[in-house]
């Protein structure tokens, strides 16, 4: 990933109510949707994760967190229950909801993952890669980590 890829600079983001905020540093310029079946139930829509080198989050004691399958957790917030992020078990690694950030609004995406999952409501334009999801499950698999 080029420096140009990201931000200098810190970019604020809240839930609904402001119970939860969440300062995202040096955030990626862009942003990647996960079009799975679960993250469709979860937001009603696909996922689109932003992320940063660092973050730090206020309001935790209104942080509820919901193990979602065998290698990931995802938070919500207890009070408007506005969904605050996806953590990946394996590294720790967390990406945000792009929606939770205004300063993210004019970001690109960067590129699909699970496309294959898309429902045909969710279809998004724009000439970027669409992982399958056998494709992206392969890509962590090759960067070893174990997805059961």
């Amino acid at each position: 990933m080029a420096a140009s890829d990201i931000a200098d600079s810190a970019i604020d983001g809240h839930c609904l109510c402001t119970a939860v905020q969440i300062t995202l540093n040096q955030p990626k310029k862009h942003v990647e949707v996960c079009q799975c079946a679960m993250c469709r139930r979860w937001g009603g829509a696909f996922y689109s994760a932003l992320s940063g080198e660092s973050f730090s989050i206020a309001g935790e004691n209104s942080v509820s967190v919901y193990r979602s399958s065998e290698w990931a957790e995802r938070a919500f917030c207890k009070q408007c229950g506005s969904n605050l992020w996806y953590k990946f078990l394996p590294t720790g690694n967390r990406s945000f909801l792009a929606g939770l950030f205004a300063d993210a609004d004019e970001y690109p995406i960067e590129r699909e993952i699970f496309a294959d999952e898309a429902a045909a409501w969710c279809k998004l334009a724009g000439d970027h890669p669409r992982l399958s999801g056998a494709e992206t499950i392969a890509e962590a698999k090759d960067a070893g980590f174990d997805l059961g």
